[in-house]
């Protein structure tokens, strides 16, 4: 019963594609046997969080103004990465790229899925520890700020709904258990 699906598709059509995403309309009968659309956009490529944590237990926090939302957002190192690539070399690729960072230790942490009523986005979110400072070479769309924060810092700002990034969110709570079970030391 739980993998049965419920809706029937009568006729779906291509309404955008670009390098990115690829948005579709369906026209539908749904799980009650109403008519109906569904509007589903498909990602191409993986979504990557990585939440850098170094041995005094600080982390790295990407600020920028995020288009859809109208706002700024204190986030995570995230980005994308091909569905081809590895990705671990997508997650070192964006820590280096945003942060100037880069680890000796990975460990992934989370996989979701980001708006599923609506994308069928994949994230990978991993912890990268044994930290060396270099030089951040954002791409030329991102502007920027990076802030070195104690992790109990952006902890309180997930709780205080200061980071809302589903990754970012998820990243920290995740950390946050794992230091209290005594997964990090």
């Amino acid at each position: 019963m739980e993998d049965q699906n419920p809706w029937k598709t009568l006729n779906s059509e291509l309404k955008y594609d670009n390098n990115w995403i690829r948005v579709t309309e369906h026209q539908v009968i749904n799980p009650s046997g109403g008519s109906g659309i569904y509007g589903e956009v498909h990602f191409k490529n993986f979504a990557i969080g990585i939440l850098p944590l170094d041995e005094e237990k600080n982390t790295w926090l990407v600020g920028q103004y995020r288009f859809p939302l109208k706002a700024y957002s204190w986030e995570i190192p995230e980005g994308s990465g091909p569905f081809h690539e590895d990705p671990l070399d997508s997650a070192r690729r964006e820590l280096l790229e945003e942060t100037g960072l880069s680890a000796k230790n990975w460990k992934e942490i989370q996989r979701m899925h980001l708006s599923n009523s609506v994308s069928d986005e994949h994230a990978i979110i991993y912890l990268a520890t044994d930290l060396i400072q270099g030089i951040a070479m954002p791409e030329e769309t991102e502007q920027l700020i990076v802030k070195k924060v104690p992790f109990d810092t952006a902890y309180q700002m997930v709780l205080n709904g200061e980071i809302t990034d589903s990754m970012s969110v998820a990243a920290i709570l995740k950390a946050k258990l794992m230091l209290l079970n005594g997964e990090l030391s």
